[in-house]
Parts: structure tokens; C-alpha cells; sequence
């Protein structure tokens, strides 16, 4: 069965003009096909305060009223999205950028929650794996903005961890899936004030540990939750570490956090 690696990248990196280029430097590098999967909160973030649109984040998740809809779809789909396509093109990587809706790709149906109201969130329904595999045997490089459709005309906002461990699980069928969540972190830490405190493996006992005293919280949550749901669902490893930890992808592991099911 071949490798696949699916990486998600986060924000903070791609909005940093020195970290992003050494990250994309380290991703055409690798000798395994890929499919990446990206964030971009914070430039979202940044533009609807500048449009004068309140941000409302619950567990880490976006809550999406129509006009911040409108802003995570240029920012997502348009500007990081093609930003990265570009980089990736100058270093001879064949990237292509893609939403869930392209191709139908990714479907997903508008959040339902008893007591919250998330606007136009999806939870994804499923992932056309054939597609992408199709993709990936073609010589193309995926790179997936975090949007889903709902296949009635309507764009979702949908987490990018989620997405990542959605596209990991549906493709670890066809392929040897390894997962790697990463960020400007050294890997999952015990106190967020300290970068030296990063836990080297997490089993699902310990994350609910750590979850109940609030080492883990906000965004973390989501990409705890996704990881071991990408385990569970017979992805073969992943890992949260920094991005410049993408460079040892295949050639053992020794940084960032580890995590396993027991």
C-alpha cells in the first residue's frame, strides 16, 4: 500500500513571511505524495475586525453569521489558498488548490446544535476519496481550503482539523495514511507558557485528563478530537508538532507529540 501524508497547517504559520516559506521549502521536499490542508483564522480574524464583524469562536470553532461566511471564503478559498498554490508552483511542486465544493470534493451538512447557533458551519458528510486518489496518481498535489458544500448551492465553513482528519480517514482505505497537525508549537504542551513542556505521547486517557485540569483548551480541543477520531478510523499515526517538523516526515519521528489510542 503507498504513503500518503496529510498535513494541516495552521494560521500562524501561514500569515508569518518567514515561517511559510520555510514550511512550503520542507513540504516539496518530501519524497511521499501529500495532500495539505490549511487554516487561516487569523488572517479571517483580521479582516472582519477591519470590516467591522464581530468574531465569536466556541471550543475553538468559528461561529459563521452570513457575512463572516463571505470573509472565510475569500480568505480561505481565495487568498491563502492561492497564496500557497503559488509558492508550491515556484518550487516545482504541481499544486492545486481546491475547495470542498470543487470537484465535489468534500460534502457537508449545515451544523444542528440544541442550544447554539453556529450560522454556516459544516460537519462534513463524507469525502470523495476516489477522486483525490485520482488526483494524486494524475501528479497533482492537493491543497484543501477549509469550505464544504452542503450540494444545494450553500458554502459551509468547516474546521480545518476536521477536514484533515475527514480526508485522512476516507483515504486510509487506498493508502498508508499518516496525519500531522502542524503549527508554531513544539508539539502539544502541558503549560502553554512554556515551550519546553511539550508531552511527548498522549493516549485518549491522558487527553481526558488533561482536558478536565484545562491544559488542553480552545483550538486544541478540535484537533485532540479529530486525531484520535482519524485513529479510530484506521489512519496509521498522528503526530502534532511544529511546521518545521514536516521535514522528518518518513524518516522516523522524534519531535512534537505522538498520539495513540491507549
Amino acid at each position: 500500500m503507498k504513503s500518503l501524508f496529510v498535513i494541516k497547517i495552521g494560521g500562524n504559520v501561514i500569515d508569518n513571511d518567514r515561517e511559510l516559506p520555510q514550511f512550503l521549502d520542507n513540504l516539496a521536499a518530501l519524497q511521499s505524495a501529500w495532500i495539505l490542508v490549511h487554516g487561516g483564522g487569523k488572517l479571517a480574524t483580521d479582516l472582519s475586525a477591519r470590516l467591522g464583524i464581530e468574531t465569536q469562536m466556541i471550543d475553538g470553532r468559528r461561529v459563521t453569521d452570513k457575512a463572516t461566511l463571505d470573509v472565510v471564503t475569500m480568505v480561505y478559498g481565495g487568498l491563502v489558498n492561492k497564496r500557497i498554490v503559488a509558492g508550491l508552483q515556484a518550487l516545482g511542486i504541481n499544486a492545486l488548490g481546491l475547495t470542498g465544493a470543487d470537484g465535489d470534493l468534500i460534502r457537508a451538512r449545515k451544523r444542528e446544535h440544541p442550544t447554539t447557533e453556529y450560522g454556516f458551519v459544516g460537519d462534513v458528510e463524507r469525502v470523495h476519496a476516489e477522486r483525490l486518489g485520482s488526483l494524486l496518481e494524475s501528479g497533482f498535489l492537493p491543497v484543501l481550503a477549509p469550505l464544504t458544500h452542503d450540494g444545494q448551492g450553500n458554502m459551509l465553513n468547516t474546521n480545518a482539523d476536521t477536514i484533515a482528519s475527514e480526508v485522512a480517514s476516507a483515504l486510509a482505505r487506498h493508502y498508508d495514511v499518516q496525519l500531522m497537525y502542524c503549527f508554531e508549537k513544539q508539539g502539544v504542551l502541558r503549560d502553554v507558557s512554556d515551550e519546553t513542556s511539550v508531552i511527548s505521547r498522549i493516549t485518549s486517557a491522558l487527553y481526558a485528563e488533561l482536558r478536565t485540569s484545562g491544559a488542553i483548551a480552545k483550538g486544541m480541543i478540535p484537533k485532540m478530537d479529530n486525531a484520535f477520531a482519524a485513529l479510530k478510523r484506521g489512519v496509521s499515526s498522528v503526530i502534532i508538532a511544529h511546521a518545521d517538523s514536516v521535514r522528518l516526515l518518513g524518516e522516523g519521528f522524534s519531535e512534537g507529540t505522538i498520539i495513540v489510542l491507549d
